[in-house]
């Protein structure tokens, strides 16, 4: 493909800086955990100012949930809310090491954001994560009293594994309603299947993910193959809400992305897909290091102006 040589002059430094760093599969989780979230701090742009950011717990299967609310505005009238969960490949990742994306999904799109900081691996394989992230959804929709706004719809999202869990929670809600409607769900560079060949094969290493980070990530998540909360592909299209997919060019998981974005397709979803050549996965939050990035960032949530606006008339 014509991705395969394109490369961007700052993702090359930022590919000589990471190919530099122990793989995580060398590491041990909580090890590898430190290390993510400081690489997040030397890589990703500085958060938006917000009015408001407060930590809050939601209850849950297995116990409370924390999670975080955004709001460029101190308060609102009733609005969308963004539900937003973390990549990390259901081993790593927190509330922190996405902070910034959440402030800046706020300040873009004026809506509120809450993020999820579901259960991990390997402390809880699968299928602690998107259990904690439809009760959280559930929650949301509920507009509960500590949040302290109305809440007319939801949107999910997520990058990588969070890619995955925001198409996870919307089949959910598909499937058995919540308080308030599905509007939209986006999905970065998603985890949607099993694949090991295609683009999994030609960005295998070296490109900061790689087949052998998602092998150990599997290896402690523990998803159950064919299972369609674990690999979403295998799930039924039919009635999903519309759906943003944005894949990148030196991306393992791109064609997962393309899969799922034509699955929608096919069942007659409301599909909007964004490809990004020359970026590696993760981009959106990489947007210091990479700063050819932001404007893809921005390019996304046009998309999602767009579409809510579009299937709100």
């Amino acid at each position: 493909m014509a991705d395969d040589t394109f490369y961007r002059e700052d993702v090359k430094g930022f590919l000589a800086l990471v190919n530099s760093l122990p793989p995580p599969e060398a590491l041990v989780p909580e090890e590898q955990r430190m290390g993510y979230l400081g690489l997040k701090a030397m890589t990703e742009a500085d958060p938006r100012p917000m009015a408001l950011i407060q930590n809050l717990t939601c209850p849950g299967p297995a116990g409370d949930i924390p999670v975080r609310l955004y709001d460029v505005r101190e308060s609102r009238e009733p609005s969308p809310v963004i539900l937003f969960f973390h990549g990390g490949g259901f081993v790593i990742g927190d509330l922190d090491t996405h902070n910034s994306l959440c402030t800046e999904l706020s300040h873009v799109l004026d809506l509120p954001v809450l993020a999820v900081h579901y259960r991990k691996a390997p402390e809880h394989p699968f299928p602690a994560a998107p259990d904690d992230c439809e009760a959280v959804a559930r929650w949301l929709a509920a507009s509960p009293a500590e949040l302290g706004r109305t809440v007319t719809g939801l949107v999910t999202i997520g990058g990588s594994a969070g890619g995955n869990l925001a198409t996870v929670t919307a089949a959910a809600l598909r499937d058995k309603p919540a308080d308030a409607p599905m509007l939209l769900q986006v999905l970065l560079y998603p985890t949607t299947d099993e694949s090991q060949d295609g683009s999994m094969a030609t960005f295998a290493e070296k490109h900061l993910l790689t087949k052998a980070t998602m092998d150990w990530f599997y290896s402690l998540y523990l998803p159950e193959s064919g299972n369609p909360r674990a690999f979403p592909i295998h799930a039924k299209a039919e009635g999903m809400c519309p759906a943003i997919i944005a894949t990148a060019g030196l991306d393992p998981l791109q064609d997962q992305g393309r899969r799922m974005a034509a699955k929608f397709v096919d069942a007659g979803v409301d599909t909007l897909f964004l490809h990004f050549p020359g970026l590696t996965h993760d981009f959106t939050t990489t947007r210091k290091a990479v700063p050819s990035a932001q404007k893809d960032t921005e390019t996304i949530m046009a998309a999602m102006k767009l579409m809510l606006e579009k299937n709100s008339g």
